[in-house]
């Protein structure tokens, strides 16, 4: 009988009795919290691990002291990517083309939360450049490294609740900014992401799948001001509501998902879905809820939209079908 995993499950109970011997994994952002236990987790059931950070001496700090000063020589592969700066990306994912070593899961784990104002390095909202559009030009470059029956994992959050992606407006440009209608809009943007992803490559047996972590008190909430938690504690639904306040997860909880979407649930389970404390989630619109996902974000054809709208913002195409 199939274990059964929830809210309180940690990466190492999802993971037990799984052997990842020949199993390459990479994993995006591996300079703090998720991205790191994530690893740890991974490597500790023998996986070859490549993990991207933007500060390569901050990774292998954060990784050191998981794994140990005097174990030697890190047991992941470190390569420097700033998911803020196409180039940056770009060069990343042409060192891993040239080198040609294949992939049997990408955990696209890396992002910022609730940031002010800015631009990335080629204009472009920074939660939104960062947080999808990074990932969308790393992720589909990587593609043909992929090994039949790979995944991929794009973290999202509860946060998409928060709005959706505006395909007229990506930037602010027009619209009044909030941190969090950013961050919603980039979280939103991660799970249509996957859905398109999904759906063009499943004929190959590759999937995607998007999660939401859990609420957990990571680097992530930086920018987290006491205006902006103010914010979070006294929101309202839009009938005027409180939704049920928020439920904080550590961070070996935090990456259940991601290891339970990229290695234990069935393929055609969670292929093109959402997924929190490690099931799929339902389609939930009731503004109250703070659980399950929004259907805007499930919808197919808006994820195309959302598809060729970021190949035009960073100026190349991935016709993956």
């Amino acid at each position: 009988m199939a274990k059964s995993f929830g809210a309180d499950s940690t990466a190492d109970e999802v993971l037990e009795g799984i052997d990842l011997s020949g199993k390459r994994v990479l994993v995006t952002g591996v300079s703090a919290g998720l991205g790191v236990e994530t690893s740890r987790a991974l490597a500790a059931r023998h996986a070859a691990l490549v993990g991207t950070a933007r500060d390569l001496d901050k990774a292998r700090r954060a990784l050191g002291a998981v794994f140990g000063k005097g174990s030697g020589e890190l047991p992941v592969e470190l390569v420097e990517m700033d998911l803020a700066s196409l180039k940056s990306v770009r060069k990343a994912a042409n060192d891993l083309l040239a080198a040609g070593r294949r992939f049997d899961a990408i955990i696209a784990n890396a992002g910022v939360m609730a940031c002010p104002p800015g631009k990335t390095e080629d204009g472009f909202e920074t939660q939104f450049g960062t947080n999808h559009l990074g990932h969308f030009v790393f992720c589909n470059r990587l593609v043909s490294l992929l090994n039949p029956g790979a995944r991929i994992v794009t973290l999202s959050s509860a946060g998409h609740q928060i709005s959706d992606v505006s395909l007229d407006d990506p930037n602010f440009e027009r619209t009044p900014y909030h941190p969090f209608t950013a961050y919603g809009r980039s979280k939103t943007a991660n799970i249509l992401y996957a859905v398109a992803l999904d759906d063009r490559l499943k004929r190959r047996g590759i999937r995607a799948t998007s999660v939401h972590p859990g609420g957990i008190l990571t680097e992530l909430g930086r920018h987290m001001t006491p205006e902006l938690l103010e914010f979070i504690r006294t929101a309202r639904t839009p009938s005027g509501g409180q939704p049920p306040p928020l439920r904080f997860k550590s961070v070996p909880q935090g990456s259940a998902t991601s290891v339970w979407c990229g290695f234990v649930a069935a393929t055609e389970a969670v292929g093109g879905r959402y997924c929190e404390d490690c099931h799929v989630a339902e389609v939930i619109d009731d503004p109250h809820s703070r659980l399950g996902v929004r259907s805007y974000a499930l919808n197919l054809p808006h994820a195309n939209d959302l598809w060729r709208k970021s190949e035009e913002m960073v100026g190349e195409r991935f016709p993956l079908n």
